[in-house]
C-alpha cells in the first residue's frame, strides 16, 4: 500500500520546486498571514471588553435614563409652543 503524503510534506515539496525569488515572495505572504494574525489576535479581547460595558446593566439604565430625559425635553418643547400658539 502506498504511503500517502501529508499536507506538510506536500508544501515542502513544493517550496523545494520553487526558484529563489518565488520562495521570496512566499517569505513576504506569510509575513503578511501573520501580521493579520497578530492584529486579529489583538484586537479581539478588546471588542470583547467594550460589548461587555456596553452590555453592563449600569450603561443600560444611563441609555434609558437619557431616552427619558430626551422624551421628557421634547414634551417640555411640545408643551411651550401649544401655550405659546393659544396665548
Amino acid at each position: 500500500m502506498a504511503k500517502q503524503l501529508t499536507e506538510r510534506q506536500l508544501l515542502v515539496l513544493k517550496i523545494e520546486g520553487l526558484s529563489d525569488s518565488e520562495v521570496q515572495e512566499l517569505l513576504d505572504y506569510l509575513a503578511i498571514m501573520e501580521s493579520r494574525r497578530t492584529r486579529a489576535a489583538t484586537s479581539v479581547p478588546e471588542d470583547e471588553v467594550v460589548e461587555l460595558l456596553a452590555e453592563a446593566a449600569e450603561n443600560r439604565r444611563a441609555r434609558q435614563a437619557f431616552e427619558w430625559e430626551t422624551v421628557r425635553r421634547r414634551a417640555e418643547r411640545r408643551a411651550a409652543t401649544r401655550s405659546g400658539a393659544s396665548a
